[in-house]
């Protein structure tokens, strides 16, 4: 499976997912995360879909994959976050939440708001 096609599948998953068809979002997931096991986006789709169904387990272990892929991400540290808080680990979710906080300093690091550039307080 190229990565057009990874992408195509991710999507029709999502889309399946929002029209209510579970089971075939799913299906599609397991299809790309078979295919293609460092996919971060399948990954992190996976633990989207689950933890909006409710399937904490599964979505827990679908975070844990797409974590490994790219542990800096801000997103899959808040997708971890909310899973543990859900688990009843408070202590898990604020770990994962004090990641995702600095993972967004990082990037308000790289890309300061041009707007407060030069503006003395």
């Amino acid at each position: 499976m190229n990565a057009d096609e990874l992408q195509h599948l991710i999507e029709e998953a999502t889309f399946d997912y929002t029209m209510g068809d579970n089971d075939a979002a799913l299906a599609k997931l397991a299809r790309a995360t078979t295919a293609a096991p460092d996919s971060f986006a399948a990954w992190h789709a996976a633990a989207e879909i689950n933890f909006g169904l409710r399937r904490f387990d599964d979505a827990l272990a679908a975070a844990e994959q797409a974590h490994r892929v790219r542990p800096d991400d801000l997103f899959i540290n808040t997708t971890l976050s909310r899973v543990w808080m859900e688990k009843g680990d408070k202590a898990k979710a604020e770990h994962f939440g004090a990641q995702a906080k600095i993972q967004s300093w990082k990037e308000q690091l790289k890309n300061p708001n041009p707007s407060s550039e030069g503006v003395s307080g």
